[in-house]
């Protein structure tokens, strides 16, 4: 038995990602291959607080013949002995590496796609991972490292990701079996094997056209094309709003004002489209003047974030975004539903008095919002929270009707509001670019702090309303830029403004110093 080992295979994979499956294929692929295959595995308790952890063992079936006895598998993955992990997810990577699997003996196969863990979407400000020391670690650990963007591999090939490893598996050459093996491995399970075959062909060739020892080789750099809606061409009537981007601007700030329009025609319509860039025009003709010469950043900083303030969270959003075909598909492909399976989706709504004003004309909104009699009796039509089934048509249709008020935002409450503050906004970059043009870009950027629906988009405009009152007490500091951007991120620490107050009391004390 001696001459004979044991191969060692380690999947890591989070809930829904299909770990599992991938684990059962490789014990099939074993069985088929003539290997003895035990396969167990650890689930962890919720998503990033234990990713499960599949383990293969396959073991010659001839040496264990030969031998007459059966042989003696592990249980659990040990440290500096396994041949080849597998990880679903970056950061699932790093996790192998962080727990010793990975080791110069090991082929680690990795999708260089994130999802982002709860830890890291809870921040306020950007709080995710840095990649780059994780991508190094692996480099520096496996004798192998293939990595590739399996899920973007996955989505083009209508594929689950756990095909395309499976195929990237094929691929590396890690196992000494043939490709015809996986293939009818995947043939035999018998669900979504056209697919899944295309997503196999797809991590095949990804694997197989990598190096040998500690190569990284991104997936295929997709070609960027003119895209309105999810359309490979775009619409007739958006011709005009590319074709007039192409004229009035730089080629550097095309990808960016390419999907500011995207977004806001999404939201609206293609009259947004033109009073986004109507807009951008007037910040953008102060950037000539001021920035040709540092590429343009005022521009792309102002059309990114001019998008996300002009795509506002209301209520009309949140009932579109809800009922798309797209979000249910997600669902079903998230539990993993079989054809002629029926998923119910129920979304818990709890609409306050104010989103409900923001839709109404201002002369009315503004007459129930200050009156407490008028919001109390508001408030009782409305009542408490209450759960939607968007998968009934009374659920469906009920927000359906209320996605389709997107033609009275024009003359809504919250639309004036959202207006008077774009103005202010745009105002402040024109007049600090030509002679503190890090000061406006920093502007721009402010909008990061708004965010979101209801009690967290007051939150957050709070803060930021807090910190643009004192435009002009920071325009006057040695480096207004800066201490901008300090306060913005004093602003994301925490939610309840304690840091910012202590930014904010910083800053007056500054004046004070220098009066």
């Amino acid at each position: 038995m001696s001459a004979a080992k044991a191969i060692k295979i380690a999947v890591t994979a989070m809930g829904g990602q299909g770990g599992g499956v991938l684990s059962g294929w490789i014990v099939k692929l074993g069985e088929q291959a003539g290997y003895i295959a035990q396969s167990t595995s650890v689930p962890g308790v919720a998503q990033r607080t234990g990713a499960t952890i599949y383990y293969v063992e396959l073991f010659p079936k001839s040496a264990a013949d030969e031998k007459g006895k059966a042989p003696v598998l592990a249980l659990m993955p040990a440290s500096g002995d396994v041949d080849i992990v597998v990880a679903a997810e970056f950061m699932e990577a790093g996790r192998a590496i962080m727990r010793q699997l990975v080791s110069k003996q090991t082929t680690l196969i990795a999708s260089s796609h994130r999802d982002y863990a709860i830890a890291e979407k809870i921040i306020m400000g950007d709080g995710r991972q840095e990649v780059t020391p994780i991508r190094e670690a692996a480099q520096e650990a496996a004798g192998r490292f293939i990595e590739a963007d399996m899920a973007q591999a996955a989505a083009e090939a209508g594929a689950v990701i756990s095909a395309v490893l499976f195929g990237a598996l094929a691929g590396s050459g890690a196992l000494p079996i043939g490709r015809e093996v996986f293939e009818e491995t995947i043939k035999a399970g018998g669900r979504a094997v056209a697919a899944n075959l295309r997503g196999f062909a797809s991590g095949y060739e990804i694997a197989s056209a990598q190096g040998q020892v500690n190569t990284h080789q991104q997936a295929p750099q997709r070609v960027e094309t003119d895209t309105i809606n999810g359309a490979t061409l775009p619409a007739p009537a958006v011709v005009p709003l590319l074709e007039r981007m192409k004229t009035d601007f730089p080629p550097e700030t095309h990808d960016v004002i390419r999907e500011g329009l995207m977004r806001c025609v999404d939201y609206q319509d293609v009259r947004y489209g033109y009073e986004y860039l109507d807009t951008l025009s007037e910040i953008h003709a102060v950037d000539k003047e001021h920035g040709a010469g540092r590429s343009y950043r005022l521009t792309k900083d102002a059309a990114k974030h001019l998008a996300l303030w002009m795509s506002y969270d209301d209520v009309v959003r949140v009932a579109d975004l809800k009922t798309r075909a797209s979000r249910f598909d997600r669902f079903r492909e998230d539990v993993r539903a079989e054809e002629g399976q029926i998923v119910d989706v129920s979304e818990y709504m709890h609409p306050r008095v104010e989103e409900v004003c923001d839709l109404l004309p201002p002369f009315l909104a503004r007459g129930i919002l200050k009156g407490k009699t008028r919001r109390k009796v508001m408030s009782a039509l409305l009542g408490g929270g209450r759960r939607v089934p968007t998968t009934k048509l009374r659920g469906f249709f009920l927000l359906r009707m209320i996605a389709n008020l997107h033609f009275m935002r024009r003359g809504s409450f919250r639309f004036a509001l959202e207006q008077t503050r774009v103005r202010q906004w745009g105002d402040w970059l024109r007049q600090y670019a030509p002679h503190e043009y890090d000061f406006a870009c920093e502007i721009a950027a402010m909008q990061r702090l708004i965010k979101g629906y209801g009690e967290t988009h007051q939150r957050s405009l709070a803060n930021y309303n807090r910190i643009m009152a004192r435009v002009e007490d920071i325009a006057v500091q040695p480096n207004p830029g800066q201490a901008l951007s300090a306060l913005r991120n004093a602003a994301l620490k925490d939610e309840h403004g304690a840091a910012l107050e202590t930014a904010l009391s910083q800053l007056s004390s500054n004046l004070q110093a220098a009066e």
